[in-house]
């Protein structure tokens, strides 16, 4: 079975961390996304295409789509020209047309598939992708005193100091150092070469290379880019206190992000002076900065 893969829909609105990149080289599991989808389908026993190269029943993903193995096989085995969708309505693949709307069939399915439209999509692809990991490989020097438990890949060069505890399901990439006395915990990526400081504790999150998270910072739920300096004490609000979900402001309008817990969203080269406190949702562009003693409490884009 054949599939090709289109460019992503919209990926302007995962700002600031598609500022710098494409979407389909924003990582999850310290993976390129777009290597991820295709690993994940040549796996599965698909045929990647180029485009150009599509016929008829080659089915048409997205790469801004997460997509389960069950409703595309679905998909696939349909004999009419079709769309497959999610219980909302929005269209993931589809085969037979160029575009979805011109296919005869709609296909929905309640499984667990979603468009990556905003960047807390990127937070719950990651979630689901590490939530996936089975094993463990620790190809970094992990220090006796330290603890580890559950699934946790570690990369080569990678250094875990004492004290500090990692609660997997977690990804650290080569050369990072951890600690010491760091707590890392929840479904969370850490890239290469990064510093996690002393007390600091990240929290289901998705931080990309070259950073550096200073002693006694918190790093809950969120997205944090390359080359970013938090200063020591920056911590990141991720719960409401009525229990409600977050919204974020996106084009001057406040969207409901649909999570119970979400942090901030960082994009690449961002310094935080020193007990800086990030409210929960907000967004901070490239190369920003704040002040010490600072409180963000809107995006700063």
């Amino acid at each position: 079975m054949q599939v090709t893969l289109l460019p992503p829909r919209n990926s302007v609105l995962c700002a600031p961390i598609t500022a710098n990149r494409e979407l389909g080289a924003c990582l999850i599991a310290n993976v390129p996304m777009i290597d991820l989808l295709s690993a994940e389908l040549t796996r599965a026993g698909f045929q990647l295409v180029e485009t150009s190269e599509a016929g008829a029943r080659t089915l048409r993903i997205p790469i801004d789509t997460w997509i389960e193995l069950g409703p595309l096989l679905m998909l696939g085995r349909n004999e009419k020209s079709a769309r497959l969708c999610d219980s909302d309505g929005v269209v993931l693949a589809w085969k037979g047309c160029d575009e979805p709307e011109e296919c005869e069939e709609e296909l929905r399915t309640e499984a667990g598939c979603f468009p990556i439209v905003y960047p807390w999509d990127l937070l719950r692809m990651n979630e689901e992708v590490v939530a996936l990991l089975d094993e463990s490989s620790l190809n970094g020097e992990v220090s006796p005193l330290a603890t580890i438990t559950g699934y946790v890949r570690l990369g080569h060069g990678a250094v875990i100091h004492p004290g500090t505890v990692i609660e997997g399901p977690v990804v650290i990439g080569a050369g990072t150092q951890v600690g010491p006395s760091a707590l890392i915990r929840g479904a969370t990526s850490i890239g290469a070469n990064c510093y996690i400081g002393h007390g600091a504790e990240v929290k289901n999150s998705l931080i990309y290379p070259n950073t550096y998270i200073s002693r006694h910072c918190y790093v809950g739920d969120s997205i944090i880019g390359s080359h970013v300096t938090l200063g020591a004490g920056t911590r990141t609000e991720n719960h409401r206190h009525d229990g409600r979900c977050h919204t974020s402001m996106v084009r001057g309008k406040a969207v409901d992000t649909g999570r119970e817990k979400l942090g901030a969203v960082i994009g690449d080269g961002v310094r935080t002076g020193v007990n800086t406190s990030l409210e929960a949702g907000v967004k901070i562009g490239v190369a920003r900065t704040t002040k010490p003693g600072s409180y963000v409490d809107k995006d700063m884009l």
